[in-house]
């Protein structure tokens, strides 16, 4: 597991120069925050987590658990799922505006509309759901 990369993904660099290009200027990977999000975006109070469809339980086919082995995955995605949700909480508890992108989300195909969508979620101060990136206080 420590061969796997926690920083400069490919869906995360995919989203970081999408948004660069949309005008977005941001910090990577804050550790003074909790749980060191993906994107800080101190000016929009935002941040954004960058997750991994498999490692973090997303409901798409990247995401399935595994069918080898399910005795060691289920509980360890189950763990992620509830460390994320304890990031998310602590960071709404300091105000912050979280949002979740997933690596589904920006393949190729369709990574610029994500990141224009997250761009335009950042920019609306009222938060609505999204049917793409998935606004965290409204999960």
């Amino acid at each position: 597991m420590k061969r796997v990369k926690r920083s400069d993904t490919k869906p995360e660099v995919t989203l970081r120069k999408a948004l660069h290009r949309l005008g977005f200027r941001y910090v990577i990977g804050d550790k003074r925050l909790p749980g060191t999000p993906d994107l800080v975006l101190p000016k929009h109070k935002a941040v954004v987590f960058v997750h991994g469809c498999f490692w973090h339980g997303h409901e798409c086919r990247q995401g399935r658990t595994p069918s080898s082995n399910v005795n060691y995955w289920a509980p360890k995605i189950a763990a992620n799922r509830a460390r994320d949700a304890r990031k998310v909480k602590a960071l709404l508890h300091l105000g912050w505006r979280v949002f979740t992108v997933w690596e589904c989300e920006l393949k190729q195909a369709v990574a610029l509309d994500t990141a224009k969508q997250l761009a335009s979620q950042i920019n609306n101060q009222s938060n609505g759901p999204s049917t793409r990136c998935r606004d965290a206080q409204h999960s």
